[in-house]
């Protein structure tokens, strides 16, 4: 009996692969939307699985995306202690990198970066290829200037003609003709130099702040006036301003200027480090109470009648003249004749 051949086509293929057991893909495209991890993280014998599965969801995230604690806790599942140990371990093997920065507003963000390929990136930065860059090479030959001819001496700067001793000098038709000079500058006059300023005389502590000026202004040339006690009194204008009002006050209950500016710059501590913040302390903390009224002046008092010594009996009694007193003027009344 002759060998049967079949002309059939064998059964096709289906379009997934059985094998005696194990791991089966299906795999699909995907036009958008996918992240390309490498088996470097995603097998990675050292990671915890929650490592592994936060370093791929955190390299499917757009840059700006928050990648904190408490946002990924907020996420998913796992608590803030897995995802703050996860986070940890994706640091340490170089996957992720967290990098404290300060804004222009003065706050403390946290910047992190994200390395799909860590080991690429660490034999980048040995080469010494930070970033990447174009390089830049010498310029073309189209492009490099043309030297073109060389410069033209002028008439005047170049040297004389040669000629033999025996040949009368020709004149030269290419020589420039000779420029009309005018009449000769004059140099500009000096300005006489202006007389020396005389020095500015020092001032004490006594006549260091003006006088006659209002009492706003006297507070703020005191406090300007201080660095001249101590360098560490040096107060900007911003702290004179907001210093002048107490100061006024102290000058509004009567103190001298000078015992105001003593107060202020005496028994300084070593370890001065905020002059305003000291001055203001002092102003209100030793702030005097204000003057008493003046009593008002009272009615007029009698005015008071000396003594005097009797010219007869020498006792003293009050009378605004000397001469008798008045147990010595009787006799003399009784002894006077009446008329007839």
């Amino acid at each position: 009996m002759a060998e049967q051949q079949l002309s059939a086509p064998p059964r096709a293929l289906s379009l997934v692969r059985r094998s005696a057991g194990g791991l089966t893909h299906v795999s699909e495209h995907q036009p958008a939307r996918y992240t390309i991890v490498g088996n470097h993280l995603t097998q990675h014998r050292e990671l915890s699985l929650t490592a592994i599965g936060l370093g791929a969801h955190i390299q499917s995230l757009p840059d700006g995306a928050q990648v904190d604690i408490r946002t990924l806790a907020a996420k998913f599942p796992e608590g803030r202690g897995r995802i703050a140990a996860a986070l940890r371990e994706l640091e340490q093997h170089g996957y992720l990198e967290r990098v404290r920065e300060r804004t222009s507003e003065g706050r403390i963000v946290t910047r992190t970066f994200s390395y799909n390929a860590p080991e690429i990136t660490r034999a980048r930065r040995r080469a010494g290829e930070t970033r990447p860059r174009e390089a830049v090479g010498p310029p073309a030959a189209s492009a490099r200037a043309d030297p073109g001819p060389p410069p033209r001496t002028s008439p005047a700067l170049a040297p004389p003609p040669r000629t033999d001793p025996g040949q009368a000098p020709r004149a030269s038709t290419d020589q420039a003709p000779p420029r009309r000079t005018g009449p000769p500058v004059q140099p500009p006059l000096r300005a006489p130099a202006p007389p020396p300023v005389p020095p500015r005389p020092r001032t004490t502590r006594a006549d260091a702040v003006p006088t006659g000026t209002t009492p706003a202004r006297t507070a703020a040339s005191l406090l300007a006036e201080l660095r001249r006690d101590d360098d560490r009194l040096l107060l900007p204008e911003r702290d004179v301003r907001r210093l002048a009002p107490a100061v006024t006050t102290w000058l509004e209950r009567g103190v001298a200027p000078g015992a105001v500016r003593h107060t202020l710059s005496a028994n300084l501590p070593p370890d001065l480090r905020h002059p305003a913040a000291l001055l203001a302390h002092r102003l209100t903390a030793l702030l005097p109470p204000p003057l008493p009224a003046a009593a008002r002046p009272g009615p007029p008092r009698p005015a008071v009648v000396p003594l005097q010594n009797c010219d007869g009996c020498d006792r003293a009694f009050r009378s605004p003249k000397p001469g008798l007193c008045r147990d010595c003027q009787e006799p003399e009344q009784g002894d006077t004749p009446t008329a007839a």
